[in-house]
Parts: structure tokens; sequence; C-alpha cells
């Protein structure tokens, strides 16, 4: 019996002490300064209370305008749409249409068209035979010339904006890209063709392509081949992959070849680049005499390159009207031509991952997986399981 009285009061210090700090920690937190708000909170006016009293919206319409004009209603706190303009000053900045004209489109004579198609369609036996008896098949040929002629332009400046080449090539600007290009780089057995955004390797697109687009007799184009995350040094700056000027027509082999053709360099490690052609629509004969290189040229110096102060130094005679893009990465190929072409030391950016942390070893592991002895094992590495 004493020696649990005494084991009682050798307790009570030890628990007063913890309780006198707890009071102190609570009275600091409640006696703590708090600056009150500069204005009144959201919805501080509304009676949680009695929800049923508020007013009812009946329309989507009615309530879709009452949220805009909260929305764009100015407000003490910082919202994310000012904390964005804030850190970014160009931030909803309006961009600069820098490309042709659209085209003006006479509705009435479409509709004409169509209406004229319909009925002949009608009229035609062998159609309605072959609708019937649902042999009737659509020709894709068709389907492709006419979503060239109408609606890819529209796609494929979406695409431009979602994969960034705009904000890259044309800062603060864009175009839309009304002359459709048509590349493909030849193999052995087969063509690979350039669409929006797919994935080629250097290995196929080691030669220069053939380039075709629709160009009206007597007029002048200006293609460029450029690549705008590809340089070593400069992460604004652009390595020129291929340059023609003064393009007759759709004709580009009798172009004026101001850079001859350079494979691609992706270097190892950095993942996948865009690959950007942009074809330019002149106004007249150009003087390209500045933007000549020696051919061939293998100085990646030289071939350093902006495409915004390219169309800068010539856009009163000069105007952007078609573009096609793909992406590539790393293969064997780009070491060779780094070694053979350049003669230079293939760069190779990769990650060193630390070694993997081990807290120190425990004499008794409590709660530890049964494969725990095997992280502190020597020799080769091991298969350590899950812990």
């Amino acid at each position: 019996m004493a020696l649990r009285t005494a084991g009682c009061v050798a307790v009570r210090p030890a628990a007063g002490l913890w309780v006198s700090k707890a009071r102190t920690l609570v009275t600091t937190a409640v006696l703590r300064w708090r600056q009150a708000p500069l204005g009144p909170m959201p919805n501080e006016d509304i009676d949680v209370s009695d929800l049923d009293s508020l007013k009812k919206y009946n329309t989507y319409n009615l309530y879709f305008k009452k949220a805009s004009e909260a929305n764009n209603k100015e407000v003490w706190w910082k919202t994310y749409r000012k904390y964005k303009e804030a850190a970014d000053p160009e931030h909803g900045a309006e961009l600069v249409d820098i490309g042709l004209p659209p085209l003006q489109r006479c509705r009435k004579e479409e509709l004409k068209q169509r209406m004229q198609l319909l009925k002949d369609n009608k009229n035609n036996a062998e159609l309605e035979r072959a609708s019937r008896l649902r042999t009737f098949r659509i020709p894709l040929d068709r389907v492709q010339e006419t979503w060239e002629k109408t609606d890819k332009k529209f796609h494929l400046k979406r695409l431009a904006e979602h994969y960034g080449i705009f904000r890259d090539l044309f800062p603060m600007a864009y175009f839309l890209p009304q002359v459709i290009l048509h590349v493909s780089y030849s193999q052995e057995d087969r063509k690979v063709q350039v669409h929006n955004g797919n994935k080629l390797t250097p290995a196929e697109a080691a030669a220069a392509p053939e380039v075709s687009f629709a160009a009206e007799e007597g007029s002048l184009w200006t293609l460029l081949f450029t690549c705008p995350d590809e340089h070593l040094l400069d992460n604004e700056a652009e390595y020129v992959h291929w340059l023609v000027g003064n393009i007759p027509g759709g004709a580009v082999q009798e172009g004026q070849e101001l850079c001859h053709y350079m494979p691609l360099i992706p270097a190892k490690g950095t993942g996948f680049q865009r690959y950007v052609y942009v074809l330019f629509k002149q106004d007249n004969y150009i003087d390209f005499q500045e933007e000549v290189r020696e051919s061939p040229c293998h100085s990646l110096q030289e071939r350093t390159f902006k495409t915004v102060d390219f169309y800068r130094k010539h856009q009163e005679v000069m105007t952007p009207a078609g573009l096609a893009f793909f992406q590539s990465q790393w293969d064997p190929s780009v070491t060779d031509t780094f070694h053979n072409t350049f003669h230079m030391k293939e760069p190779v950016f990769q990650y060193i991952r630390p070694p993997v942390y081990h807290p120190p070893q425990v004499k008794y592991p409590h709660k530890q997986p049964l494969r725990y002895l095997d992280r502190y094992r020597d020799g080769k590495p091991h298969t350590y399981g899950i812990y």
C-alpha cells in the first residue's frame, strides 16, 4: 500500500506540469491577435438557416446572366485570375493575326450548289439502286479533299495552338494556315506522311522530303523547316533545317535553296521535339543574299536561327500561309549525324538518380515486412519487395 501511494505522489507533478503547459497553449491560441478582413466575405449576407427563402432562378439563362455579373464584379480579395494576370503581364493579351486575309465565301452560291447536288443525286438511278440494295460506298478521297478545302485549316490552327507552335515561333501572333501543305518522306518501300503532330523517327526524316501545295501560276513562296526545341545553347533560338526561297508556283525543287536540308538531331534524353514546316507567300521576288548559308553547311552555329526575326525582316513582302509539323525523338541515326556530319561529340542528357535512402537498421524491427533484411545485404542488387 505504501508503494502504491508513493507511485501516485511521484506521478502527480508530471501530470500537473502537462496540464499547465496545455492550458498555456490554449490560452495563447485564444488570445492570438487576428487581423480583420478588408471587406465583406463572400456569401456573408446569405442566411444559411433558412435556405428555402432564397430567390430561385426559374431559367438557366437568368442564372447564367446573374453568375456572369457576379464573376465580373470587382472584389477586394485576390482571385486566381488576378493572380495569373499579376504573374504573367501578357496573360489574356490579344493576339495579332499575321496570316492571309480570309476568303470571302458567298453563302448564297454555296447553298445553290448544294441544292443542285441534292437534285442530281435524286435523279441518279444508279445511286438510288446502290442505296436501296445497301451496296453504296462513300468515296473517302472526295471526303478528304472536301475536308481539306473547308475545315482542315481550322483544325490545324487549333492543333498548332495546343502544341505551342505560334507561341514559340511567332510570339503574340498567329495565322490561319489557308494553304494545305503535303509533306512526305520517301523510304525504300513506303512513304511516310507528315500529318498534324504525328511521330516520325530521325531515320525516316534523314533526307529532304517531297513537298507539294496548291499555288497559282506566277506566285512566289518561301518554305522553312525549323525546330523550336533543338538548340543546345539558347532556349530562345532554333536550328534551321531547310530554307528554300523564291519558289515559283508549287515547284519546290526549282526554288532558291538558301540552306540545304539537315537531318534531325534531337539530343538523347530530351524526349519528343517539335519539327515545323512554315510556308510563306511572297508578294514579289526577294533578295535573300544575307540568309544564304554555304553548301553544305555543317556548322550548328551558322544554322542558329529565329523564325520571328526572319519574318520581321521580310514581313512587308511575306505572309505565312501554310503549316505542317510532326514530333521526333532520339534514335541511333542521331549519333551517326553528330559524329560523321558535324564531327563533334554527341550531347547526352541524363538524370542521375541518387541512391535509395534506407534508414539505419534496427536490431528488432517492429511491424516491418518479412524481407526487411534484404535492403541491408551486401553484394548484387536485390528485389527489395514492397516496404
